[in-house]
């Protein structure tokens, strides 16, 4: 679907000002649609075709049938078959039309509201009501109809929305979460039954119409600081002030709460306060912190735990001093239990279970490298990005290559020769080529990966095929030495 800022490129030349005024338009809208009860569409005038309007974005209502259930988007209208369009534009007023017309058989009223920034008209927006469904006029309605209108007036002033509105539309509360109506003294004249079970919730026990909302508001609100400053910002809206939503608590409830001016044609009309109870939506997100926490310190643990086992391996591998075999072994059981180590290191210091596999990959390799034996001169670096991996996924690559890297330093090059091993990394779709190469002599002849009985890659073996997916390919590398290549499959992960 293209988006406004692209409809916006291909077919105006309109200044970044504009662009980014006719984005908040867009960005506050729904509040509008789900007032006025109506659909909202977004018109430019077309520089190349006069008298033609092109639809850039369209807003439905969620608290009434759409009166136009087809996409607008990209659509053209002529001044013919819209005059009301281009009377907005000449006129810079907003344009009702006295009848209702008839669209896809459905009895439909529009008006078109200039969107004015800087004193000049650059946008028109068409309210369309779908009269289809009579609505019989409520205290509820008669007071979303008001504010609609009121701010359907402030977009024609050019006064609304404001460059400082930066609200999320996910997050800001909506006409449906609850809305409370104040006259110019900052007195309720109506509150949504949705708001009064937000105040009720935060411990107001009666009626809210006629009291002071600042002062019922401050009187609830636990924390000092935040009584003063949601107080503060109902009074800033009355004087015809913006500001961002703000989150207040009172007797364990949590709201989103976000005041708006209303001030058409300049005059003080009031403020519109919209309140959203986010209480169950709190609570869950201190649970999954709970959680995650809980989580990382089981990590912990266990990365602990594993360093306690490395530690008591490399004490009993100095006690086989006399036992060369023995020694090693215990010595690559080391090495294997701190690999593991370092992943779960990792993922006790994230919140996801994902693993940044360049940072840890870059601290096993130097280990690697250091536990090599004394002769051994070769050197071992990473060359790519493996990118973020999944848990599940991390534990046994980092083994993998831990053994590929192992297996190269200690059969790939004579004592004493200098040498470079390679771990590349490449990301091409839903694939991840992972390749350890090295300079050394190369392949045995004779060689076969699959009949190999070290114990090295038996393990990678089986890691590649039980834990990963992936076969394991040893073949000459090109120049000489040998290179081992995996193909990791990243769907679904």
């Amino acid at each position: 679907m293209t988006t406004l800022s692209e409809l916006l490129a291909e077919h105006t030349e309109l200044p970044g000002a504009v662009v980014d005024h006719l984005q908040r338009v867009v960005a506050e809208w729904q509040l509008m649609a789900d007032m006025a009860f109506a659909d909202f569409l977004l018109w430019i005038p077309l520089p190349a075709t006069p008298g033609t309007y092109l639809c850039v974005a369209q807003a439905r209502p969620t608290t009434a049938p759409t009166a136009h259930p087809e996409d607008m988007v990209g659509a053209k209208s002529s001044g013919e078959d819209n005059p009301q369009l281009h009377r907005a534009v000449v006129e810079g007023r907003i344009c009702r039309d006295e009848n209702p017309r008839w669209h896809l058989e459905v009895p439909v009223r529009s008006e078109t509201i200039p969107v004015r920034l800087a004193g000049k008209v650059v946008a028109v927006l068409s309210r369309d009501t779908n009269l289809a469904m009579p609505r019989v006029p409520s205290p509820l309605e008669i007071a979303y109809l008001g504010s609609a209108s009121d701010l359907c007036q402030m977009v024609a002033d050019g006064t609304f929305p404001p460059k400082t509105s930066g609200v999320g539309t996910n997050t800001s509360p909506r006409a449906g979460d609850g809305l409370i109506r104040l006259d110019a003294l900052g007195l309720v004249a109506y509150a949504s039954p949705n708001a009064l079970s937000a105040y009720h919730r935060m411990g107001h026990a009666s009626d809210l119409v006629g009291l002071s909302l600042g002062h019922a508001t401050r009187a609830l609100v636990q924390d000092p600081f935040d009584a003063a400053e949601v107080a503060s910002r109902i009074g800033a809206a009355l004087d015809g002030r913006y500001s961002q939503r703000m989150e207040i608590r009172a007797r364990g409830a949590v709201m989103l709460v976000r005041a708006l001016p209303l001030r058409p044609r300049g005059d003080a009309a009031g403020a519109l306060v919209l309140v959203r109870d986010v209480t169950d939506l709190r609570r869950r997100d201190e649970a999954l912190l709970s959680k995650d926490a809980t989580i990382r310190e089981i990590h912990h643990r266990v990365k602990n735990n594993l360093q306690t086992v490395a530690a008591l391996l490399r004490l009993q591998a100095r006690r086989t001093a006399g036992i060369p075999e023995a020694r090693r072994a215990l010595e690559e059981s080391v090495r294997r239990v701190n690999s593991i180590a370092l992943v779960h290191e990792s993922l006790s210091a994230s919140v996801a279970e994902m693993v940044d596999f360049d940072e840890l990959i870059d601290r096993v390799l130097p280990a690697i490298g250091d536990g090599a034996t004394a002769d051994v001169r070769a050197k071992v670096r990473r060359d790519g990005s493996f990118g973020t991996l999944p848990a599940e996924m991390a534990t046994p690559l980092v083994l993998v290559l831990t053994e590929l890297v192992h297996n190269a330093l200690a059969h790939a090059y004579d004592p004493g020769v200098a040498g470079e091993v390679v771990v590349s990394a490449r990301r091409s779709g839903a694939a991840l080529d992972v390749v350890v190469a090295d300079d050394g002599h190369g392949l045995p002849e004779g060689f076969d990966v699959e009949a190999s009985t070290g114990l090295g890659l038996q393990i990678v073996r089986t890691l590649l095929d039980s834990e990963l997916g992936s076969p394991l390919q040893v073949r000459p590398r090109a120049g000489g030495g040998t290179e081992a290549v995996i193909r990791l499959s990243m769907r679904g992960r």
